[in-house]
This record gives C-alpha cells, structure tokens and sequence, in this order.
C-alpha cells in the first residue's frame, strides 16, 4: 500500500470531480476556515455614502412646564445639494439647545392694585389666572397665600335677603296661600344655589328635582291641615326617588355618589323651608322679621366676631319690638335669637370656599331663611 500525500479537510477532492470547471463558474475556493473573510475584488469600485441627516445623540437637559409656555418657532433646515461622488460630505454639527429665559409669575405685591385704585367695601374677586397652574381652585390659592378662603356675601345679598323675610313676614299675617308667594321664591332659590355652591352647575334635573320635592311637601301640608307629619313623609320619598335616579346614571361611581348627596341636601333645605308654612303665623312674622336684622347687621362692615354679636342682639331686639304685636310678647326675644342663631349659620355656609356672585345672591340669600324654618316652628309651638 502506497502511502498518499495528506490533504487538508475541505481541500479533499471527491470521486468524481472534474478539475475543469463548467463554462462560466468561478474554481472551486478550497475552505479558508471559521472567521477569514474573502476578499471582495469589487470592494474598491463602489463607497456607500450617507446622504440624510443623523439624529442628535447629545442629552439635553430636562425642559420644565414653564420654558415649554413660549417656545420659539422651530425653523425647518433645508437639504443641502449632495455633493459630487468621490468628496466626503460633510456631517451635521449638533448644535445646542438654548431653552429661553422662564417667565416668572407675578408676585403679590405686584399684583396688588394700585392706591388710587378706588376702595369699595363689597367683596373682591380676583381676575383669572394668565399664568401657572391654571387649574388650581381661588379657594387653593388663597390657602397658599395665606388668605382666608371665605368671603361673606356682603350688603346686597342680605338686602334681598331682609326682602325676602319681610315678605314672608307679612305673608303670614294675610293668610296661608298668601304665604306660598314668597315661601315657594325662597324653595326655588335654595335649590338651585346649594347645586352651584357645590360647584355643580348646571345641574338642571337635580335642581328640578328639589324644587319638585318642596312643591310636594307644600301641597301635602296644605291637604293634610299644617301636619308637619307631611315635611318628614315628602323627604323620604324624595330621598328614595333621589337614589333610584343616581343609580341609573352612567357617570363614575365618585361622581355619582357626589352628585347623590347634593341632589337629596337639595332637597331637604327645598323641604325644610316649609316649616313656615306648618310653623304658627305670629312665629313666621316674628322669625321673618329677625332673619332680615340679623342678615343686615352681619354684612356690617365689622370684625366677625362683634358682627356675629350684634347681629344675635339685633335679632333678640326685633323679636322684643314685634313680641308684643303678637301673642308671645317678651318671649319673642327668645324666638328672635333662635332664627338668628340658624340664619347666621346658613350665611357661613354660603360663604364657604370662594363662592362666586351667583352663589351669592342665591345661596346667601335663601339659606339664612331655609335653615331657620326648622327653628321658627320648634321655638313658635314652645313658646306660643
């Protein structure tokens, strides 16, 4: 046995093969092994160019709400011309960004108005925001400055409300349907001021249904002789139709509960206000009457403590001057006060978290009188 030259592997040549390669076929390349490349004859012919723009790489720095308020307009960069082939193109220069100077909000002092500004004593009501956050409430800036976020309804609103009072005053004096004039004003105002003192507006149904509900409990107390068996029966009624209604909205479940607890509040105040139509006629003339001096006595422009007091010893004085026109004298006094007590309270629900003007002159004029309904009978049927 002879012995053969020794091949490498891939070299081998097998049986059969023909040395001569086809027409037009490449030699047979024995294998070079794993990681050599074959060189390309063709590599030196043809360069790849890059002929668009490159994305910037470069970090730039966090951009806050403020800088991004007025940015500049942002110029389009137009295409060079390419350049001939065989010249490098020249490759974009990243370019820096300069953010522009943050505007800062004006401070308070600036803010403030000018002395020659004229001074009025009603009640101001900033402009609106033109800068920062523009969601945050007048009632969350206040806070943040320190303020107090709660304005009184001032001279205007208690007018009306005196108005109102002395109507329902002199209503009850002429009779009971004469006192459903005023009383079914005062229902309607309530309902409609306590949706916008929620910040619910508009909310026509839920006002409708309050207003509905006072209107029932106003005939029910007619049908059943003054009973005030009729104000508690007509409020769970509504109570119960209030819930039916939520239920069948398609709100979220956080604004369905919210607008449930205004709509049946609503409601109750709406109802309650009838206690002067089942309260005794001299108690409503008497009630009405301190709720117009107290409300005029606290828009005094007085510390809220001495306005509290001298609107609770204004309406003790006017239930003395018109106990002794009616049958319950000096007592009267008492009966004053109560109302006083309730009106005062309403007031400074009313006043509550920045309301707006419209909250004003409805819900500050009507919950003074609403609240102290419920006073007016219980004090009225103890002292008569």
């Amino acid at each position: 046995m002879t012995d053969q030259p020794h091949q490498p592997y891939g070299q081998q040549p097998y049986e059969g093969y023909d040395a001569q390669a086809w027409p037009g076929q490449q030699p047979y390349q024995p294998y070079q092994g794993y990681g050599e490349q074959q060189p390309d004859p063709n590599a030196g012919q043809y360069t790849q160019q890059w002929q668009g723009q490159t994305w910037e790489t470069q970090v730039q720095p966090p951009v806050s709400v403020e800088e991004t308020a007025y940015l500049p307009p942002y110029a389009q960069p137009q295409p060079e011309p390419y350049p001939p082939q065989g010249y490098a193109q020249p490759q974009p220069q990243p370019q820096q960004y300069e953010p522009p100077a943050p505007v800062s909000a004006p401070s308070p002092a600036s803010a403030s108005p000018s002395p020659s500004a004229p001074a009025s004593d009603e009640p101001g009501y900033g402009p609106a925001t033109v800068a920062g956050n523009t969601r945050i409430t007048d009632a969350q800036r206040a806070r943040a400055e320190g303020r107090s976020p709660i304005i009184d309804p001032g001279m205007q609103p208690a007018g009306l409300t005196a108005l109102l009072g002395l109507l329902l005053s002199g209503a009850a004096a002429l009779g009971t349907y004469a006192l459903l004039v005023p009383l079914v004003v005062l229902q309607a105002v309530t309902a409609a001021g306590w949706f916008r003192l929620n910040g619910m507006w508009p909310a026509r149904q839920g006002i409708a249904l309050g207003f509905l509900g006072a209107l029932a409990a106003d005939v029910a107390l007619l049908v059943s002789d003054r009973s005030p068996a009729a104000i508690l029966g007509t409020l769970g009624v509504w109570v119960l139709l209030s819930l039916v209604l939520q239920l069948r909205s398609h709100a979220d479940p956080d604004e369905r509960m919210y607008g449930l607890m205004a709509t049946i509040a609503a409601a109750a105040l709406a109802v309650v206000a009838g206690g002067y139509l089942a309260a005794d006629a001299d108690a409503v003339a008497v009630g009405g009457i301190a709720v117009a001096v107290a409300a005029v006595a606290r828009a005094l422009p007085l510390p809220t403590p001495a306005s509290v007091v001298v609107a609770l010893l204004a309406a003790a004085g006017a239930g003395i001057a018109v106990g002794p026109m009616t049958d319950f004298g000096t007592s009267g006094a008492l009966l004053g006060a109560g109302a006083a007590v309730c009106a005062l309270i309403g007031l400074r629900v009313a006043a509550y978290d920045y309301p707006s003007r419209f909250v004003h002159f409805t819900a500050g004029v009507a919950l003074p009188l609403a609240a102290a309904a419920p006073a007016v009978y219980v004090l009225g049927r103890a002292l008569a």
